[in-house]
This record gives structure tokens, C-alpha cells and sequence, in this order.
């Protein structure tokens, strides 16, 4: 079982890009390949994976920025955002926040946004 994390960023943005069902979708892909993608070089193991958008193109697509501890069963979904709107995020940022995550759940034990699949 893998529990996963969404950073209040994520839950934030998902309705900007995917619909529910979509969410569905792809936690439950994620939760089966947790090591999808490709490592963010410099971020010490974030994973960025890309995810179509029907009728959007080919740049129409959005990435799924994420880290996995698949050790402790779980996986953080850090951000996501439109390749048609942005470069990709400095890995310094993706750093900063998967550290800020990691330390508030060591810290209270609690998942703020946290289900299973």
C-alpha cells in the first residue's frame, strides 16, 4: 500500500489542469509506478512525469513534479503545471519545497492532504 501526499501547491493547481476522475486516474497509475518519469537533475531524486491533455497537442500536456520514499510507502505530488506555460521549475524551488514537506510530516506525523491506493 502507498500512501500519497499532496502539497497544498498540488491540490491547489490539479483543478487548473485534470478533472477528479483524472486524479483518480493517475494516483492510482503513480502508486503502481512510482518510478515513472525522469529525475529532475540536482534535486536529489524528485521525479517530473508528463501527463496528456486530450485535444491540447502536443505541448497542450501538464507535469507532475514528485517525490517517493518508497521505503516508507510514500510518495509527496510536489507540483503540477502546463509545459505550455512554463520552463521547467529550477531544481533549487523543488528542493526547498520537498524538504519543507518531508520536515512537516517527520514534525506532526499528520498528512494534510494524504490518501491511499
Amino acid at each position: 500500500m502507498v500512501t500519497l501526499i499532496e502539497s497544498p501547491i498540488f491540490t491547489k493547481l490539479w483543478p487548473d489542469y485534470r478533472t477528479e476522475d483524472e486524479r483518480g486516474e493517475f494516483v492510482a497509475w503513480l502508486a503502481e509506478n512510482p518510478d515513472a518519469g525522469d529525475v529532475v537533475p540536482g534535486t536529489k531524486g524528485i521525479r517530473k512525469v508528463g501527463w496528456k491533455r486530450k485535444g491540447w497537442g502536443k505541448r497542450g500536456g501538464v507535469r507532475m513534479i514528485y517525490f517517493s520514499r518508497q521505503s516508507a510507502g510514500l510518495i509527496w505530488l510536489l507540483t503540477i503545471y502546463a509545459k505550455s506555460n512554463r520552463e521547467d521549475i529550477p531544481a533549487h524551488i523543488l528542493k526547498a519545497l520537498k524538504e519543507e514537506l518531508i520536515d512537516d510530516h517527520n514534525r506532526t506525523g499528520i498528512d494534510r492532504t494524504g490518501f491511499e491506493a
